[in-house]
């Protein structure tokens, strides 16, 4: 399905669970596409929110063309997101359920070259659900490393 993967959020399968995932838009500038064509992305503190039936997109890190020729935009700067209405409203109602948020996973080139970015409706995970979590990855990595030896 997707071409090149710019640059993936892993944290947020380690504080989140992940409900569903959504794949939307980005409204960039041509300094900023390319600077991801190069790979120069950060989505770790990102997160999107709904304002004006509009989804837009918060902290997320594009770092600035080096060989741009026109002024460089702001890194950090606010980005919409592009959605159908039907897609917002569905999240809408979600969102005001207690304990969801919009937090981007992947930003991607498409096979016809366009700039998605995968967006997961997550609920934040507890302390003891993170180490519940860790503690199965580790078994079954044993699990598998037994396997491997007895094969």
């Amino acid at each position: 399905m997707s071409v090149k993967v710019v640059c993936t959020n892993k944290k947020a399968y380690h504080h989140y669970l992940i409900d569903s995932v959504i794949e939307a838009g980005v409204v960039l500038t041509g300094p900023e596409v390319k600077s991801l064509r190069a790979g120069k992305a950060n989505l770790l503190d990102g997160y999107a929110k709904i304002r004006n039936n509009e989804i837009f997109l918060y902290s997320v890190h594009i770092t600035p063309f080096s060989h741009a020729t026109n002024i460089n935009i702001d890194p950090l700067r606010t980005r919409k997101l592009l959605l159908h209405r039907r897609e917002i409203r569905k999240l809408i109602g979600k969102i005001q359920e207690k304990g969801f948020a919009l937090i981007p996973l992947k930003i991607y080139f498409t096979i016809k070259g366009k700039i998605k970015l995968e967006l997961g409706l997550a609920r934040g995970k507890k302390l003891y659900d993170k180490r519940a979590d860790l503690k199965k990855k580790e078994t079954d990595r044993e699990i598998e490393r037994a396997y491997k030896k007895n094969k």
